[in-house]
Formats: C-alpha cells, sequence, structure tokens
C-alpha cells in the first residue's frame, strides 16, 4: 500500500506479579513503541488502535528528560498512564537503555521523575488534592447517581469513607466497599460511568475494598474507565496512586509504603502488583512514587 508505515510495537505487562526473576504472570498489557520520533499524533492514534490495548506508549528523543513519552487509549491521547510507563522503562531497562537510578520522562502534563530499582520501574506523581462529593453538584452529579452506575447501594459501602475524587496528576472517584465479596459483584454501567466521567473530568472510578480477609495487600481494586474506551482494567499506577494516598490521609493508615492489588476479579483474572511510596514531610503527602516490573510478552508488526 502506498504511503504505509511498518512500525514494531512489544506489548509489555505491566505491574506483574512476581514469584522470582523468571517467574511473571498476571500485570496489565501495555503497547510500547520504541524510536518514535517520526512518527505523528494522527500515527500514534492510528496504532494504538490498531494494538488495541488500553494504552500504547510512544517514545521518543528529549531535550530535556531523559525520554520523551506520549501514551494513547484507542479513541484519545491520555497525559499520563502508570501500567505504561511501568512497561516501558521495565523494558528500557532490560535492554540496558536506562540504568538503575533516576531517569525521567517528559509528558504532555509536564515532566515526572522515575526510578529504576532492582529492574523495578517507579513513576512520580503529584500530591494529592481530595474533592468531597458535595462539590460535585455544579457538574450535576450525585454521590447517588455514582453508586447507581457501579449498582451498589449504601449498605454495600465501607461506613468509614463517602467515595471522593483524588487526584495526583489525574482524577479519579475513589469508592470504598466493605468486602471483597461486593467488590466482586459490581455491576457497572459503562455509559453511565462514561457520562459521569466527562461531567467530572475523571479518567475513570477507582473502587476498592481493604479487607483484610480478601488479600495480604493494603487494598484490593477495580478501575473503570468507558471515557477511554476500557471498561475494566488489570493494573491502573494513576489510579493506585491517589488510593495509597486516601488510605494515607482519610483512613489513618499512617505508613509510608503501599501494595495494592488490581485484577483479581476480572474474567479471566490478571493479578497485579502496584507499589506505592509516599514521600512525606511533617506528616503531610508532598508526592509519591508508584511502581512495579514489567515482563515483554510479544512483538507485533502494526502497519499504518
Amino acid at each position: 500500500m502506498n504511503g504505509a508505515k511498518e512500525v514494531i510495537a512489544r506489548i509489555v505487562n505491566g505491574f506483574v506479579t512476581r514469584q522470582n526473576d523468571s517467574d511473571a504472570f498476571g500485570g496489565n498489557p501495555a503497547g510500547v513503541v520504541l524510536d518514535a520520533d517520526n512518527l505523528s499524533e494522527a500515527d500514534m492514534l492510528a496504532i494504538a488502535g490498531k494494538i488495541g490495548l488500553s494504552e500504547t506508549a510512544f517514545v521518543s528523543k528529549s531535550a530535556t528528560e531523559g525520554f520523551k513519552l506520549d501514551f494513547f487509549t484507542p479513541n484519545r491521547r491520555i497525559a499520563h498512564c502508570g501500567h505504561a510507563t511501568i512497561a516501558t522503562f521495565s523494558y528500557m531497562a532490560e535492554l540496558g537503555k536506562v540504568r538503575e537510578g533516576v531517569t525521567s520522562k517528559e509528558t504532555v502534563d509536564g515532566p515526572r521523575k522515575i526510578v529504576i530499582k532492582n529492574g523495578a520501574a517507579y513513576m512520580e506523581q503529584l500530591a494529592p488534592k481530595y474533592e468531597q462529593s458535595l462539590a460535585w453538584a455544579d457538574r450535576a452529579v450525585s454521590e447517588a447517581e455514582v453508586l447507581a452506575s457501579l449498582g451498589l447501594k449504601e449498605g454495600d459501602l465501607d461506613e468509614r469513607l463517602r467515595p471522593v475524587l483524588v487526584n495526583t496528576g489525574n482524577s479519579f472517584v475513589v469508592v470504598a466497599v466493605r468486602d471483597a465479596a461486593v467488590l466482586n459483584e459490581i455491576a457497572p454501567d459503562q455509559q453511565k460511568i462514561n457520562d459521569i466521567s466527562t461531567r467530572l473530568d475523571l479518567i475513570g472510578y477507582y473502587v476498592f475494598t481493604s479487607d483484610r480477609s480478601a488479600t495480604q495487600a493494603d487494598a484490593t481494586t477495580r478501575m473503570f474507565a468507558p471515557r477511554y474506551a476500557i471498561e475494566e482494567e488489570s493494573a491502573t499506577g494513576m489510579a493506585a496512586g491517589p488510593l495509597a494516598c486516601l488510605l494515607y490521609d482519610l483512613l489513618d493508615e499512617k505508613k509510608s509504603r503501599f501494595v495494592i492489588e488490581q485484577g483479581h476479579f476480572m474474567t479471566p483474572a490478571s493479578p497485579s502488583v502496584i507499589t506505592v511510596e509516599l514521600d512525606l514531610e511533617d506528616g503531610n503527602i508532598t508526592g509519591l512514587m508508584a511502581g512495579g516490573y514489567g515482563s515483554v510478552m510479544e512483538e507485533m508488526i502494526v502497519t499504518i
């Protein structure tokens, strides 16, 4: 086909569960395209659409940071993506393109620090901003409407916490439910979630339980983001950061390191592990790093 371009993409699972260096499973697949300097925004969107995963990262040179990363879902650009960042930098660490220690990514929303530790990649997020549900009225969104869009009732919630919007660079409505059974039985209305996400300018919803009978982690979660063509995602680093902040600030779990699980309640299950380390100053969160391991699954050639 005249003028066609062939681009090599790798499918890399971010936030995989690891038993040891050679045994990685689960995680969230992302497309990773290296040497993307000559691709236009339209090219990137077309490639992301053909790969068909929730996000694809495009890596090019940066004049100011270690690398420039552009992220696309199948239908639009997104400022940041946690699992695609972890997938990309873990893969580049495996190739020797980045070393242990500090590097950075340039994004459309400004630079972010990246740290490589023992082959795992950690990405910087900002200090949290919270918005309670009463503040949503000016955008014609109610807490009851959010619950209805998930098929939840009042009695399904963790009585310690009402749904809250949290932003550490991207906005999510975070909903705490009573236990794993409630989390498993959520019946998302994707159209309603999409409408609410548009009105509140969200990536999506992050629903969790800290019921310790269900997990050894600090929380286990589900994420819904139909606004970005993601009905459900198995690992969301940009949402795990806000959740860790919420656990610290609003549920009074005063520690600096949180382990978040995701993907257990998907069909098929794809268990993922996200570690969040909070930066604290005088007991206040000033920033955070969310990270984990990546694992290359396959290579594909995309023609646009």
